[in-house]
């Protein structure tokens, strides 16, 4: 069975470069146009991981954190954090949220890859 990864991403070019990379790398590919669609994604999906951007529109990344994080079962996904962002107190700030890692955009299609096989155990 393939793992299952969900990118949530409000850039249309960004979600096609991950799923090239991710799919070149044999992972199932889902994704959602901002943080409510990335909620309603993410309940239909059960993916293995979660890599979503912070700035969106109608939920940013903080709210997809929050909203994935309540309720039991979903304490254990691996959500990373892909965006131009670096700021030390917003990696904080998703770390305190329960984000598993952050990458900043732009990305390395072998850098991402061996963070998602690490992070999904495969």
């Amino acid at each position: 069975m393939k793992t299952k990864v969900l990118a949530i991403d409000d850039s249309r070019t960004i979600r096609d470069l991950l799923r090239m990379s991710i799919e070149a790398a044999g992972f199932e590919f889902f994704d959602a146009v901002d943080g409510v669609d990335g909620i309603a994604r993410y309940n239909e999906v059960k993916p293995d991981v979660v890599i979503t951007d912070i700035n969106m529109p109608n939920l940013d990344g903080f709210g997809v954190i929050d909203g994935i994080r309540t309720g039991t079962e979903n304490q254990n996904v691996p959500i990373l954090v892909l965006t131009t962002e670096s700021a030390v107190t917003l990696k904080k700030r998703a770390r305190e949220a329960g984000a598993t890692g952050w990458i900043v955009k732009p990305f390395e299609d072998e850098s991402l890859i061996t963070v998602l096989k690490r992070v999904a155990g495969a």
